[in-house]
């Protein structure tokens, strides 16, 4: 008898088993909202804002000014005083060290890169011509000039890399020339020399 009554110490309640499954229906009930209220974040995910990215780079930290002149397939002409026609963009015209002063909490920072960016936000089809300038110079040295032409949407993909030399102020040269076929390829990319700097502009 004594067995009997220790051994029922040990019996579960019903009312007990009760409570406890309905706290982890609970808890794991909970568990499924929060994951829903909080969807783990998607890395490496990229959005890009245009189709096409081309850069002009030069020496850092040089004192000299090139410029980037772009003629679209309507005859549209972008440069630094026209930094936006149809859907081709100057983001960023880098006149060497005259505009690369910053302030950070407070502080001057000199930026060295030297770069001009322009993007292409679509396809129009059509050749684009793409030319350098050396606009002016405080060193009267010839300036080593990198361009790159990279396609981003919907992936990465390098399309055209090489570098020319402008030997002196007032010197321009085609560093680059591409179509865009009706179907938003590009082809035909080629460095046959043509001249789009209109001298009266500047």
């Amino acid at each position: 008898m004594a067995m009997f009554r220790t051994a029922r110490k040990f019996d579960s309640d019903p009312f007990t088993d009760l409570l406890f499954n309905a706290l982890l229906s609970f808890t794991f009930l909970f568990l499924i909202a929060l994951i829903f209220f909080n969807p783990p974040a998607k890395t490496g995910t990229i959005n890009p804002k245009a189709d096409f990215i081309i850069t002009v780079t030069w020496e850092e930290n040089s004192p000299d000014d090139i410029d980037t002149w772009i003629l679209g397939p309507q005859g549209d002409l972008i440069w630094f005083k026209n930094p936006q026609a149809a859907l081709m963009h100057l983001d960023r015209d880098d006149r060497g060290m005259a505009n690369d002063m910053m302030v950070i909490d407070g502080r001057e920072v000199i930026n060295p890169l030297n770069q001009e960016i322009v993007t292409i936000r679509g396809r129009p089809p059509g050749e684009y011509v793409v030319n350098v300038h050396y606009y002016n110079s405080q060193t009267r040295q010839p300036v080593p000039v990198t361009i790159y032409l990279a396609e981003v949407n919907p992936t990465l993909k390098v399309l055209h890399y090489a570098t020319l030399t402008l030997d002196r102020v007032g010197e321009e040269k085609t560093a680059l020339r591409f179509t865009i076929d009706a179907h938003g390829q590009v082809a035909n990319i080629n460095t046959l020399s043509k001249s789009i700097v209109e001298v009266g502009k500047l």
